[in-house]
């Protein structure tokens, strides 16, 4: 990814995105502001906890936070007798460290608890780690509840703050479908390359977060079960609208006609109000455009689900933990790496007796990826966010720190900050990394005890930690048992194969804009996988000619999920979804 590319992901201006990332940085000022009344210290962790797991609903915070709030009772049990059994046992402490550390990347590659795992880990062996800090007669009760805390405030701040400022996640969905539509507008009037571009990430994202708001609205139990079922298929419209623009401009046929436009922005229009339009009346097109026609057919059924399908059968959920957890080597493997990467780190900062590095351990839990190809493509993104980050936290030192008599003038200090990290965090998932790392670097330098802090000397230290963490965790996982993105690529291609098939074999037109959705979020997959294999040694890539076949392919196949929305064009695909079946096998 170029730095241009980089830039216009950046400031992309996707629709919802910035009321996200307002919300989101309201949510970590909030948490500074609670640990601050509390007297917490190191607020910088549960700050970051706060930016990683705050959504974008009402629903799913609350969610999220009964459950952090409920794995705080299991971590502190386990965090309890892992202090009796440490206590005054330097020895102890590092092999509770090594076995928190195992078990919690072992449960972020092999389980379903993936999203929390990490975060889990970073908050126990922290926790474990401070006991060396605390006085000795108070070190079970300050390292029990300070762990506490820091799992305690994110989840109190997204149930409580969540509910108050967080639309609903039927809000989120119809804001969602409206802004497909008028992307697709914006494609039709003015199909450029920049339109373009911005055409395809959206498509990429494919259906699985909008299915996601659905599934939350249910849970709400406020919402029409109907109004539900006629808004997850205007969802999946949404998507065929887009795609079939997108094969329209592709074609480069005539201009689009007035009406179609007219009808799609009275839809946007109504869907951002909270209603959804029925017995849509299809504009008129010409017949010589069979994408356009194939859209305006599509609207007129856009919020219609099909009659005759039968309710999906229930996909059993197939346990806790993935169905390869204890026979995949991969799993153990990379548990080992991170527990290595941990452990240095822990060495070091104990070898140097320097406590402002501990940033380093933190660190470790964050940057750890699955193969070689994702480690070293997201490095730009880790080490740039990072100097970003700590730019943004030492210039704010030296300029305002000064100026910073209350805790108001603080407090607009670190919504400030984590809102420049929480806008490039909610972007498109290949920047979003780096506004991760921007807020741990800011929170880690900005946030030490109480109130503003005017001392450079921990900012500097907790720096150095964070780049040390990234080099030491770099070095382990692209040292030893280096896993190829490469080896992924098949799955991902046979999994596009099936979306495929499933869309080719469809019988309703309800039905194949819902598999061109799931095509679509199967090739996003699946190219992020072959650009994470572009980025690995040469001793480990795959040779030039079949990763050029990989990605015509899966180009091939974007088009082919636009064409087979297009009635005229089944004939013609047979032979193109042949190659791609036969290249996957």
């Amino acid at each position: 990814m170029t730095l241009g590319r980089a830039w216009r992901l950046a400031c992309d201006p996707e629709p919802g995105r910035l009321g996200y990332a307002l919300r989101m940085a309201a949510a970590c000022a909030t948490t500074v502001l609670v640990g601050e009344i509390w007297q917490v210290p190191d607020l910088a962790v549960p700050a970051l906890v706060t930016m990683a797991l705050w959504q974008k609903d009402r629903v799913t915070n609350l969610v999220a936070g009964l459950a952090v709030n409920v794995l705080i009772l299991v971590i502190l049990a386990m965090l309890y007798g892992l202090i009796r059994l440490t206590l005054d046992h330097p020895l102890g402490i590092v092999v509770g460290v090594a076995i928190l550390s195992f078990c919690f990347f072992f449960l972020g590659s092999a389980s379903k608890l993936k999203p929390l795992a990490y975060m889990l880990g970073l908050i126990t062996v922290y926790g474990l780690i401070a006991v060396d800090q605390a006085p000795v007669g108070e070190i079970a009760t300050r390292a029990l509840l300070y762990t506490d805390l820091f799992l305690a405030i994110p989840g109190l701040v997204m149930i409580g703050l969540g509910l108050i400022i967080c639309p609903s996640p039927r809000t989120v969905l119809m804001r969602a479908i409206a802004g497909r539509l008028r992307m697709a507008m914006a494609l039709l009037r003015h199909p450029d390359d920049a339109t373009r571009e911005r055409a395809q990430d959206m498509l990429r994202q494919g259906g699985a977060g909008m299915m996601a708001n659905v599934k939350m609205a249910a849970l709400e139990r406020i919402w029409n079960r109907r109004d539900l079922a006629c808004l997850k298929q205007a969802a999946y419209s949404s998507i065929g609208v887009l795609a079939l623009a997108d094969a329209a401009v592709r074609e480069g046929g005539s201009p689009c006609p007035s009406a179609l436009l007219e009808t799609l922005e009275e839809m946007a229009a109504m869907f951002e109000a909270g209603d959804y339009p029925a017995d849509i009346a299809p504009p008129a097109v010409p017949s010589n455009e069979p994408a356009l026609a194939a859209m305006a057919a599509l609207i007129a059924i856009f919020t219609t689900p099909a009659p005759e399908e039968k309710p999906p059968e229930e996909k059993k959920s197939g346990g806790f933990f993935f169905p390869d957890a204890f026979t995949n080597p991969d799993h153990v493997r990379f548990a080992v790496k991170g527990t290595a990467a941990v452990m240095t780190s822990y060495f070091i900062f104990k070898i140097l007796d320097w406590p402002g590095i501990h940033t380093c351990i933190i660190t470790c839990f964050i940057v750890a990826q699955p193969t070689m190809g994702e480690m070293i493509s997201k490095l730009m993104l880790r080490i740039g966010g990072a100097l970003l980050g700590a730019a943004l936290g030492i210039g704010s030192i030296i300029l305002l720190m000064p100026h910073l008599n209350d805790i108001t003038g603080f407090l607009a200090l670190v919504f400030a900050g984590a809102f420049i990290a929480a806008w490039v965090k909610t972007g498109d998932e290949r920047i979003a990394y780096a506004g991760f790392q921007i807020g741990l670097a800011f929170f880690l330098t900005d946030i030490k005890d109480y109130g503003p802090t005017t001392d450079m000397t921990v900012a500097r230290d907790r720096v150095v930690g964070i780049m040390l963490g990234n080099f030491i965790t770099y070095a382990m996982f692209t040292s030893f048992w280096p896993a190829s993105a490469w080896d992924r690529i098949a799955a991902t291609l046979r999994g596009v194969v099936r979306a495929l098939a499933a869309q080719r074999d469809s019988i309703t037109p309800q039905a194949r804009v819902t598999h061109a959705a799931e095509v679509l979020g199967a090739i996003s997959a699946s190219q992020r996988t072959l650009e994470f294999a572009a980025t690995e040694p040469v001793h480990m890539r795959a040779d030039t000619e079949r990763m050029s076949q990989c990605g015509e392919a899966l180009r091939d196949a974007s088009r082919l999920a636009e064409d087979l929305l297009i009635p005229e064009r089944d004939a013609q695909t047979r032979a193109r979804f042949e190659r791609l079946e036969s290249l996957a096998s």
